[in-house]
């Protein structure tokens, strides 16, 4: 618990843009406004903090921003922000600018920052802002919501031709350390299979397989969802297509992903983590994490958030390879 009293907070964006920040953004700057506190933004993430790219944010610099993608402060990777000199610095800015508090939207290495300048005296609140859903402590992380819907669309474009071609589409979604996009489009999209960072060991020789013996009963088209960390898309549809004589194309969706008009529930869920941070800012909290876990919204200790490990749900994999046959 810290003792000082709360009277100016920043709020900054960091790592990978994800929809539904600007909600965020949003609420921090309105619940702080709200509550007397002075609220300054700083631009491009951790990068901007020790630039001194920070500006006061009124309630009409976060109008008509709910449903906008993106960031409305920008982001960036910060490779000083990980030595000790840079954390001082950053520590020593937020001191320079009166930030008693900072609200950090991002993720894993995001909170990481965080939980460094607490330890220098900077109030910090973390909000899970990452579309891959792969922060251990919650259930929700923003843009995962919209970003999955997003490729869901794309991916049904896809299989629309082809069907129309009878071909087999590797399409590739985002993940590189995490499944989480694969598994749920691997379902809502009635993929066949789905290929994941959190099983390397898929074989190849199967998928060839069981696209011919697919064939043989006359099924028309073959989806293969794709993970980053996997990749290889490429490659793997020319082999594909070599070794069934089956036309294969890769779909790469890439960034497209990150991108749009956040969903409802990314709007909302976004907006209430954002308005908790600055709750918990004011109660004297640092070094906490809002999360989301059976049906409310907590906070949880980043030291003891970051040492949380999450995996794809075995029952879950199951399920979709069962729906998958």
């Amino acid at each position: 618990m810290a003792d000082k009293v709360i009277r100016t907070i920043g709020v900054l964006t960091s790592g990978g843009d994800a929809p539904g920040m600007n909600a965020a953004i949003r609420a921090v700057v309105r619940t702080g406004l709200g509550k007397g506190l002075k609220v300054r933004g700083i631009r491009r993430g951790y990068q901007g903090l020790l630039n001194e790219e920070i500006i006061d944010l009124s309630a009409r610099d976060v109008s008509d921003t709910i449903q906008r993608g993106g960031t409305i402060l920008q982001t960036a990777r910060c490779e000083e922000m990980r030595t000790e000199e840079g954390q001082q610095k950053a520590a020593a800015i937020c001191k320079k600018y009166g930030i008693d508090g900072l609200v950090v939207i991002g993720g894993d290495g995001s909170f990481a920052g965080a939980q460094k300048l607490s330890r220098l005296g900077i109030n910090t609140i973390g909000l899970p802002g990452t579309i891959d859903l792969d922060i251990a402590c919650t259930e929700y992380t923003i843009g995962f919501d919209t970003a999955v819907n997003t490729a869901m669309e794309a991916i049904d474009k896809v299989r629309d031709t082809s069907t129309s071609h009878e071909r087999c589409s590797i399409i590739e979604v985002m993940g590189r350390d995490a499944g989480y996009l694969a598994l749920w489009c691997g379902i809502a999209n009635g993929a066949e299979r789905i290929l994941m960072p959190e099983e390397h060991d898929y074989n190849e020789e199967a998928i060839i397989e069981d696209i011919q013996e697919c064939r043989k009963r006359g099924k028309k088209n073959y989806i293969i969802i794709n993970a980053e960390g996997i990749g290889d898309s490429m490659n793997m549809a020319k082999r594909i297509e070599e070794a069934t004589g089956m036309e294969t194309r890769a779909t790469v969706l890439g960034h497209m992903q990150r991108g749009g008009s956040p969903t409802c529930k990314d709007r909302v869920y976004a907006s209430i983590m954002g308005a908790m941070a600055v709750d918990l800012l004011i109660e004297g909290k640092s070094n906490r994490v809002v999360g989301y876990k059976h049906g409310e919204y907590l906070d949880f200790d980043i030291d003891e958030a970051l040492g949380m490990k999450k995996g794809i749900p075995t029952y879950q994999y199951e399920i979709a390879r069962e729906l998958a046959l």
